[in-house]
C-alpha cells in the first residue's frame, strides 16, 4: 500500500506566516526522504488558518528540494481560475518537476473565497465541470484553437490572432502525456462527483473527516462510474486520507493526539468543525442523517476520527479500517499543525518505517511492488 500526505494546512492564528510557510515546506521534505508517494496541498484565499493562498506556487518552491515524491494540489479549486490559467500554469509546473505533479481538483468551496471572487451565488460544481472540460480540450488540441464546448460558458481561441509560425497563438501541453494523473476529493456520504470521475478516469481521493461508512460508499459509486463506460475500476487509484497520530509511548500519543487542550489535532477538528457549522455541512460528521446536531461535539468528532497510539495499534486501526471498507491504494497522512515538532516529525518516521512495512505484511503486499 502506497503512503500519502495531504494537507490543508491549518495553523493558530497567532503563529507567524513566514514559520508555518517553512513549517509546510519542511513536512514535505520530510515526506520526500521517508518514501511518502505523494504530497497534495491545499490553498484557500480568504482563511487565515489555512495560509497556503496557492498550492501550485507552493508546491513549485519544492521541486528542487525534493527527489522522488510527487507533488499535488490539493487542490486547484477551479471555480478560482480561467481554464486557459489553470491549464497552462499546470502545464508548466509538470515540465519544471519533470513528471512529478498530480493535478489534484474541485470546485473550491469556501464561500468566504467564492464571495471574495464574485461567484457566491454561482453553481461551483457546474463552474468546475465546464472548467475541467475546457482544459482537457486545450490539452488534447492542437493549435490554432476555437475550443467552443456545448452549454460551456468558455470559449477559447487563438485563431484570430495566431502566428503559428513564430509561436503566437500555442498554449502549453503538460510533460506528461495525455496530461498529469488528476485527482478529486471526495466530501461528501454516497458522492454523485465521484461517479463522474469514475466516467472521466480521475482518481478519488476521500477526505480525512469522513466517518468510514460514508467512505466505504465511495467506492462503490466510483466503480459505478468506471462502468458505466466499459471500464473495471482498480481500487490501487483509490486514496483515503486518514488522522493519524503515532508515537512509541501510549500516554504521550493519548495527550498530543487527543486531550491535551494545546494538541493540534484537537484544533484543528475544532476548526474544521466550526466551520462546517456555520456552514451548515455537519452532515459529513454524522453516523445517520437525522443525529441531531448538538451531538457532533468535539469530542464526538476526536473519538470517531482521530487514530492515535503506539505503532501496533496504528497498524491495528489501519488493518480494522481496510477490512471495514475495503481495498484501496494509498493510505493519505492528514497534516495538522507541528506544535511540538518532534513528536511531529517522529509520527512520520514511525508511520513510514513501523506501521506501513507491518501493514503491508499483514495485507500481503509489498511497498517495492507498488
Amino acid at each position: 500500500m502506497r503512503l500519502g500526505y495531504f494537507t490543508m494546512p491549518m495553523h493558530p492564528l497567532h503563529r507567524d506566516w513566514v514559520e508555518t510557510l517553512q513549517e509546510d515546506r519542511q513536512i514535505v521534505m520530510l515526506a520526500d526522504k521517508l518514501g511518502f508517494y505523494d504530497a497534495f496541498i491545499g490553498e484557500h484565499l480568504t482563511d487565515a488558518n489555512e495560509n497556503i493562498t496557492n498550492s501550485l506556487l507552493f508546491l513549485a518552491t519544492l521541486i528542487s528540494e525534493t527527489t522522488n515524491i510527487k507533488l499535488a494540489t490539493g487542490t486547484t479549486n477551479l471555480s478560482q481560475a480561467h481554464p486557459v490559467l489553470v491549464a497552462t500554469h499546470s502545464a508548466m509546473f509538470d515540465h519544471l518537476a519533470k513528471g512529478r505533479f498530480i493535478l489534484g481538483v474541485s470546485p473550491g468551496n469556501l464561500r468566504t473565497d467564492a464571495e471574495a471572487i464574485g461567484n457566491l451565488d454561482e453553481d461551483r460544481n457546474k463552474l468546475f465541470e465546464e472548467v475541467i472540460d475546457v482544459i482537457l480540450e486545450i490539452w488534447a488540441r492542437d493549435p490554432p484553437y476555437n475550443i467552443d464546448l456545448p452549454n460551456n460558458r468558455f470559449k477559447v481561441s487563438t485563431a484570430k490572432t495566431a502566428r503559428l509560425d513564430i509561436g503566437l497563438g500555442i498554449l502549453a501541453k503538460p510533460y506528461q502525456k495525455p496530461y498529469p494523473e488528476i485527482v478529486g476529493t471526495v466530501v461528501a456520504p454516497y458522492s454523485k462527483g465521484v461517479i463522474a470521475m469514475g466516467r472521466r478516469d480521475f482518481h478519488p481521493l476521500s477526505a480525512n473527516f469522513l466517518l468510514p461508512k460514508w467512505v466505504k460508499t465511495h467506492w462503490q459509486n466510483y466503480a459505478q462510474g468506471k462502468a458505466e463506460v466499459g471500464k473495471t475500476a482498480d481500487t490501487g487509484d483509490w486514496r483515503v486520507a486518514r488522522t493519524i497520530f503515532v508515537c512509541e509511548d501510549d500516554k504521550v500519543a493519548a495527550r498530543y493526539g487527543r486531550y491535551d487542550e494545546n494538541s493540534p489535532y484537537l484544533f484543528y477538528f475544532k476548526q474544521l468543525l466550526a466551520k462546517f457549522r456555520a456552514s451548515g455541512r455537519l452532515a459529513l460528521f454524522k453516523e445517520r442523517m437525522d443525529q441531531p446536531d448538538d451531538e457532533i461535539s468535539d469530542d464526538y468528532v476526536m473519538d470517531k476520527l482521530v487514530w492515535y497510539g503506539s505503532v501496533n495499534k496504528i497498524v491495528d486501526h489501519i488493518l480494522a479500517f481496510r477490512e471495514e471498507i475495503g481495498e484501496f491504494g494509498e493510505l493519505v497522512y492528514c497534516g495538522v499543525d507541528w506544535t511540538d515538532p518532534a513528536l511531529s516529525r517522529r509520527s512520520m518516521e514511525l508511520l513510514a518505517t513501523e506501521v506501513m512495512p507491518r501493514v503491508d505484511s499483514a495485507i500481503g503486499t509489498s511497498v517495492a511492488a507498488q
